[in-house]
């Protein structure tokens, strides 16, 4: 569980939004990774009812693979559950807290279809959230991410808008890790912050078959504080040959999330992306988007 003085500083560092809403939440890391965790407790803290079901140990780079899950062996990562505790557990007191021997997909499907409905009396969760990874997902990595493959499984088969998070600060840590690095703290405030702007932006929170790619650069440097970081709208592949972007900065081309990380500065790239195929959105639906996150994006210098 997250310690309350942790819980009180990202709350303090957060605008309230409009109202809380039912969020199901899932990484490719495993359920005990730290980065999970600590947004778990931000978005709670922010007033949001949130269910964590993500796979029990480690399972980056599976994209979209989606399979049954199986009786375990051996222990969770870190420890986190008994060895043979069989295919689905819980945390023991957060009944929200599950684990799912399976792929990520499989994962955040169990959250959907059993796990929020049980704690939320039938209803279906309103927006999936899917990280922060453990290091980033661009460009081509978008297509074996299993972060960006739990996102897209939300939003294309699931039909519930969905954002997913990476964050290029790649240390891996526990859960009950102490004291929480500043690392995790920083991506859980960004991560909830938006959030909580999609959500005050009003249903539909995003176009169907949209989901977000987020990249954050590292937790160093002048980059320490949620208020160093600065919102770009990116997209996901380059898109030389197609037809052009919504207008944006004095352009009609939005500038590749590649070209958004490999900038000096704060700068966090928000990409639109097509649940379907994991590439960018290239349609009118750019432009509902964009207004809805119009007043917080900035332009690269």
């Amino acid at each position: 569980m997250m310690r309350p003085n942790v819980v009180v500083l990202i709350a303090a560092a957060l605008a309230p939004p409009a109202h809380g809403i039912r969020i199901v939440q899932s990484n490719d890391d495993g359920w005990a990774e730290l980065y999970v965790r600590t947004l778990n407790s931000a978005l709670r803290a922010a007033g949001h009812a949130v269910v964590l079901a993500a796979p029990a140990e480690d399972m980056s780079a599976t994209g979209s693979r989606d399979e049954p899950p199986a009786p375990r062996a051996g222990p969770c990562e870190y420890a986190s559950c008994p060895p043979r505790a069989g295919p689905v557990g819980s945390n023991a007191t957060r009944p929200d807290l599950t684990w799912v021997n399976s792929f990520p997909a499989t994962s955040i499907r169990y959250g959907i279809d059993s796990v929020g409905p049980r704690l939320w009396r039938g209803a279906a969760p309103e927006l999936a959230v899917t990280g922060p990874n453990v290091g980033t997902n661009l460009w081509l990595s978008v297509l074996i991410s299993g972060t960006v493959g739990a996102a897209c499984f939300a939003a294309h088969d699931a039909g519930i808008p969905a954002i997913a998070f990476s964050g290029a600060s790649a240390q891996r840590a526990a859960w009950d890790v102490s004291p929480v690095p500043n690392r995790s703290i920083v991506y859980a405030q960004l991560a909830t912050a938006l959030t909580n702007k999609i959500v005050a932006s009003g249903k539909p929170y995003l176009p169907e078959d949209v989901f977000l790619n987020v990249n954050f650069p590292k937790v160093e440097g002048a980059c320490t504080n949620a208020t160093d970081f600065k919102w770009i709208l990116s997209r996901i592949n380059p898109g030389t040959f197609s037809r052009p972007d919504v207008e944006w900065c004095d352009s009609t081309r939005l500038p590749t999330e590649l070209s958004v990380a490999g900038r000096d500065g704060c700068y966090i790239s928000v990409s639109i992306g097509d649940a379907s195929d994991k590439t960018t959105v290239n349609d009118g639906r750019q432009k509902v988007v964009l207004d809805k996150l119009r007043d917080m994006l900035v332009c690269l210098p």
